[in-house]
């Protein structure tokens, strides 16, 4: 899904910060899905350990866990079919260790200034697993009595993969927003960006109205997407409350302690290195226009 491509009016720029924002809307229901889908399975730490399937992974000469070794495989077969050229697609695996596109390339137009240089992949995968994992998935016990591990292994891992990427995609949307923002007033963000202020910049940026009301949003969304229905389509409820396939707070404590703070990391990081390579001249033409 790639909101370059996407037609919502053929007029408007890919810049057009409403057509960010539907992408951005559109993501908030591919991300609460792909959570149901993780919460179905257990926790199976064993898959986060680099230990956890060494006989079999470390026998090939690879060091890192099974989870590690799935997002390389399948980075590896995204990025020859050219995933990781588009500018709203960032891997974890390192470049320099994945293929090259066996695609002819696409003719994407220069929208952003040094995107290369920011990639918060490592931050995203490290609370995802850490602080949202455990609390989504569901508590068992194995027959051999060891709890949070139900040998789903391949399939929690793909689940896994699928979130880290859409959170990824998400978080790193939040540049096309940066960019956006300067367009439409340079003159604002230039000092503070020269100076350098990063908490001046993130002030610029940050909407604490739009924030609440897509936190509000969020809850909706989960409580509903998430329901257990019944036969007739009704939610189904157990000891007083309605039954969920994942938790509508766990989902916008995703957002509000991980998905924004992180979003703004991006937006900041963008700006400040907006300028780079500039001429004072074209600064200044960028100051005059508004």
């Amino acid at each position: 899904m790639n909101f370059m491509t996407e037609k919502h009016d053929p007029s408007s720029s890919p810049l057009d910060l409403d057509n960010i924002r539907r992408t951005l809307t559109r993501l908030e229901d591919t991300i609460i899905f792909l959570l149901i889908e993780r919460a179905q399975f257990a926790h199976n730490p064993r898959m986060y350990s680099k230990d956890g399937f060494a006989d079999v992974l470390h026998r090939d000469g690879f060091s890192g866990s099974l989870l590690e070794w799935m997002l390389k495989e399948t980075e590896t077969m995204h990025a020859k079919m050219r995933r990781y050229e588009s500018p709203d697609e960032y891997p974890f695996t390192p470049r320099d260790q994945l293929p090259a596109a066996i695609l002819a390339p696409l003719n994407y137009p220069p929208l952003l200034v040094n995107p290369a240089a920011i990639n918060v992949n490592r931050d995203i995968q490290r609370f995802y697993l850490d602080s949202i994992v455990p609390a989504i998935t569901r508590t068992v016990t194995d027959r051999l009595g060891k709890e949070d591990d139900d040998g789903n292994y391949g399939s929690g891992c793909t689940r896994d993969i699928e979130c880290l990427q859409a959170i990824s995609r998400r978080i790193h949307c939040g540049m096309f927003v940066s960019e956006s923002k300067f367009l439409s007033a340079p003159s604002s963000f230039i000092p503070h960006i020269l100076t350098p202020n990063p908490s001046a910049l993130e002030a610029l940026i940050t909407k604490p109205a739009v924030e609440a009301a897509l936190l509000v949003r969020l809850e909706k969304k989960a409580r509903w997407y998430g329901a257990e229905l019944g036969p007739d389509g009704e939610p189904l409820v157990g000891d007083g409350a309605r039954r969920e396939k994942v938790s509508p707070e766990e989902v916008v404590r995703l957002y509000r302690e991980y998905v924004i703070p992180l979003t703004k990391v991006v937006e900041v990081e963008y700006l400040l290195h907006r300028l780079d390579g500039l001429s004072q001249a074209e600064i200044d033409e960028l100051a005059r226009r508004g």
